[in-house]
């Protein structure tokens, strides 16, 4: 890796408030440099693992192809990994191993205590997600462990909220529920989803009572609290100062989403891959509240007509969202730097620069 950018790296410092906290060693818990140097530090682990497994490479271009009948892959993300193999002993007695020796080159060690051994039948937790085979067919489900933590940060927010109104517990509650269920949306967690709003109910039903112990009796706190909500009773409910109503953000109401797989060679900084990334950002950009507020300002501002050829945007034609600045270039995903296009339209403008260059005039010039 390159020294003198890790140097400066690590004495660059960070700002808070507007005002320089110079580091003298280590890197901010959680910050974006650590898993940046994580991620820099591990470089070159499978081309390890490959090593110690006797993997082969066959081919002289690139990319070379891996002869690889075990079936030995790796899967990581920062600092946590995960190693496939078809034989356990291969798995134990060489891989591991190998592994060891790549670490202790760059002054880490495996972990014991986290490191396991498994069969995918009996599972395995990665990133706060289960892992399992299921009659032969692989689930992933958020982890136990995960819930439970989650479910005593919801416990311990409500119980520091015992004097508060419903409406600082719903707004507390809201963005820890959301968060939570968005992280699980794409895996099988429809019945997690709904396990998770019983026990938050159940807790809910707790604070309501404890606020009136021996005051008030069953149904007086439930319709102080409670309320029938889209067919559903027993909603949490709060009237904000300007009257209007509040309910508790159920993780249930998220839908399932399953993630569609990148393509293991595109490149976000590469001027080819450009449209690739550019149509998965709408998709996106359209599941995501923030993206729908977008894609509603950019289309009020142009009036729902393209900005090349002037027609109307709709759910026929369809559209794609362009970078002015292209990304590769430094251009960022923000109102001033995206404009609609026709997915037609879109084509023309990469493949054309005078077209692209017109595009960029324009709408500065607008």
């Amino acid at each position: 890796m390159n020294r003198e950018i890790l140097r400066k790296w690590l004495k660059a410092g960070f700002i808070e408030k507007r005002q320089l906290f110079p580091t003298e060693k280590g890197t901010p818990q959680g910050s974006v440099i650590s898993p940046t140097l994580a991620n820099m530090v591990l470089d070159g682990l499978e081309m390890a693992i490959d090593q110690g497994a006797g993997v082969k490479h066959w081919g002289k271009s690139e990319p070379k192809r891996r002869i690889n009948p075990n079936h030995i892959h790796l899967i990581r993300y920062a600092d946590d990994f995960v190693v496939t193999c078809s034989d356990k002993s291969l798995l134990e007695y060489k891989i591991k191993p190998a592994i060891v020796e790549f670490l202790a080159i760059r002054g880490l060690e495996l972990s014991e205590e986290k490191t396991i051994l498994t069969h995918l039948d009996k599972g395995f937790d990665f990133l706060g997600q289960n892992i399992r085979k299921y009659n032969g067919k692989l689930l992933i489900k958020p982890s136990k462990k995960n819930v439970e933590a989650f479910l005593e940060k919801v416990k311990m927010a409500i119980k520091e909220r015992t004097a508060a109104s419903p409406n600082e517990v719903l707004q507390k509650l809201a963005p820890m529920i959301r968060g939570w269920a968005m992280y699980h949306r794409h895996i099988v967690a429809k019945q997690t989803f709904q396990h998770v709003d019983n026990q938050i109910w159940e807790m809910l039903w707790k604070w309501s009572r404890r606020r009136h112990a021996h005051k008030k009796n069953f149904m007086w706190i439930k319709q102080r609290y409670f309320m029938r909500h889209k067919g559903q009773d027993w909603t949490f409910f709060a009237i904000d100062k300007d009257g209007n109503l509040e309910t508790i953000f159920k993780a249930s109401d998220v839908k399932i989403q399953r993630h569609p797989k990148i393509k293991g060679r595109a490149n976000p900084y590469e001027v080819a891959d450009e449209t690739y990334f550019e149509k998965r950002l709408e998709l996106s950009m359209l599941n995501k509240l923030e993206g729908k507020r977008m894609l509603r300002y950019l289309y009020e501002r142009q009036k729902g007509c393209c900005l090349i050829c002037q027609q109307p945007i709709n759910a026929q034609t369809g559209w794609n969202a362009h970078h002015l600045t292209p990304k590769h270039l430094g251009g960022r995903w923000t109102q001033e730097n995206l404009v609609l296009l026709h997915p037609v339209c879109h084509i023309q403008v990469h493949q054309n620069q005078s077209v692209a260059a017109a595009l960029t005039i324009s709408v500065k010039s607008a």
